[in-house]
């Protein structure tokens, strides 16, 4: 998508009306076409002969592209102005108590002066704002000589503590960006690891970073996100689940307030997308339900932001809970949206394939497939070279299952000479040892439920255990089990999971 479609499939209801009456307002012609423009994009349309033909009636791509440019400007200006209204209203209000009690000491005006500064005070705390609390307690301590009962100790007493707060805030913000920026440095090419948990201790050391009550709602969701990339880095959710729950624990408490709330509904999925990884259903579908009530507040603001992503990890969920025809109806509406962000579309587009192959609905999930047209490098760049390797690994199985012989052996080669290098170099020999197990069952199927087999299975694979397997790992094996006991891949599924509550 184009920055101006991203920018406008963010838009809730609300702010589409808005930006709306917005253009109307700036408008000095009455044939500019800015709005029609605007619906188009609305309705997901994308096609440049289209809208040309629509709003001219021919194609005058250079009146086009002039008209969507404006309407960029329009977009920026739209939201820079509601911003100032909305989210940075309380940051603007309390500049402007300082503003009005600095001018009322300089006009010896003390108490309504010491007043408004400790009206002031009360919204920042509550909010969090240390860099305004900075400016109200410097403020106070340079004029708490005028006020001879003012206790000046408490004041620098809260200064300080505060300070103390807007540090941690900042050093927290610098190891979130040294932890993104280590996750950016993964050679994708030849599949250089790297070791974040030594990364994220060496760096909370460095920077004595430690977990508190006083810590603002960014910071702790910058904490868990830090978290959360580390396990998804290593694959180790368990050791994480308790951490995210019991730091979320700490920010519930926490009143909430609109400037809150995008990073409320950030962690909430983030809990939920450990507790799935933990196969931990149940409890992921309740912290999704209390997402999506926060996804509704204040008119639906960030609905729009979090909407897919909730939908797709719900009907993942709704899938490993037997509740399988309902989650491919999830996707199966999902995918007929437009406007959403690429990473997004190709998880929604690779689940449903996924769901479509455990049902033994082939055809389906081959007519789905035929929608990635792109080269592996593309889809690495866009999505990475796990989500790439598991694309590639159901394609092989549905031309398998499908007995198209010619394409399988093409993919199946591919894949060793594409992928094999990096497989070793990361020490994934199951996916090797997966594949070749494939193809024993491709040169004689008749082999798969012998004891023989079943030994070769066994010695094939290092197995962690079903809780601390990762889920979709599990759900290739099924593939494989579903061979060796002649029963629905999607029964040998439920039967792996259905292990995690023997163990």
């Amino acid at each position: 998508m184009s920055n101006i479609e991203i920018i406008i499939s963010s838009f809730s209801t609300d702010e589409q009306q808005k930006f709306i009456i917005f253009l109307e307002k700036k408008n000095k012609r009455k044939d500019t076409k800015n709005v029609d423009l605007f619906k188009l994009i609305l309705k997901g349309e994308t096609s440049t002969k289209i809208i040309c033909e629509t709003l001219y009636g021919s194609l005058k791509k250079d009146a086009y592209y002039t008209l969507k440019q404006r309407l960029y400007n329009s977009l920026i200006d739209f939201i820079a102005a509601n911003k100032l209204q909305g989210e940075n209203s309380t940051d603007i209000q309390l500049v402007k108590y300082i503003l009005v009690a600095r001018d009322f000491f300089m006009h010896k005006n003390y108490k309504a002066a010491y007043k408004i500064l400790d009206k002031a005070e009360l919204v920042a705390r509550e909010f969090q704002l240390f860099t305004i609390l900075t400016e109200i307690y410097h403020t106070k301590i340079q004029y708490a000589y005028t006020i001879p009962t003012i206790n000046i100790n408490e004041i620098i007493d809260s200064f300080k503590e505060n300070q103390k707060n807007q540090l941690l805030q900042e050093e927290l913000n610098i190891v979130y960006a040294k932890i993104r920026q280590n996750l950016k440095k993964v050679n994708q090419k030849n599949g250089n690891l790297l070791d974040f948990q030594t990364i994220t201790s060496s760096i909370f050391k460095e920077h004595n970073i430690s977990i508190n009550d006083s810590m603002s709602f960014k910071s702790l969701y910058q904490l868990i996100t830090i978290v959360s990339i580390s396990a998804f880095a290593t694959k180790d959710f368990i050791s994480v689940e308790s951490f995210l729950i019991s730091t979320y624990k700490k920010l519930e408490n926490k009143k909430e307030n609109n400037k809150q709330l995008f990073y409320h509904i950030r962690i909430l999925y983030l809990i939920a997308n450990t507790l799935f990884r933990n196969k931990n259903f149940e409890k992921s579908i309740y912290y999704l339900n209390l997402m999506h009530t926060y996804m509704l507040l204040n008119k639906k603001k960030y609905y729009n932001n979090f909407k897919f992503n909730y939908l797709l990890l719900f009907a993942l969920n709704k899938n490993y809970t037997n509740n399988q025809s309902e989650a491919i109806q999830i996707l199966e509406n999902v995918i007929t949206k437009k406007n959403i962000e690429t990473k997004t579309a190709l998880d929604v587009h690779l689940s449903l394939i996924m769901f479509y192959f455990q049902n033994n609905q082939l055809k389906k999930a081959s007519q789905l497939f035929s929608k990635f047209y792109h080269s592996d490098k593309w889809y690495i760049d866009k999505n990475g070279i796990e989500w790439t390797i598991k694309k590639n690994l159901i394609e092989i199985l549905l031309h398998l299952e499908l007995r198209n012989i010619d394409v399988f052996e093409s993919r199946l080669l591919s894949f060793k000479r594409k992928h094999y290098t990096y497989l070793k170099n990361i020490q994934q020999f199951r996916v090797i040892n997966f594949l070749k197990l494939v193809e024993v069952y491709y040169k004689n199927p008749q082999i798969i439920t012998t004891k023989d087999f079943f030994n070769k299975v066994e010695s094939s694979f290092e197995f962690i255990g079903a809780k601390q397997e990762d889920i979709f790992v599990m759900s290739f094996y099924a593939w494989l089990k579903s061979k060796m006991n002649q029963q629905p891949i999607f029964i040998s599924t439920l039967n792996l999971i259905e292990q995690i509550k023997l163990e």
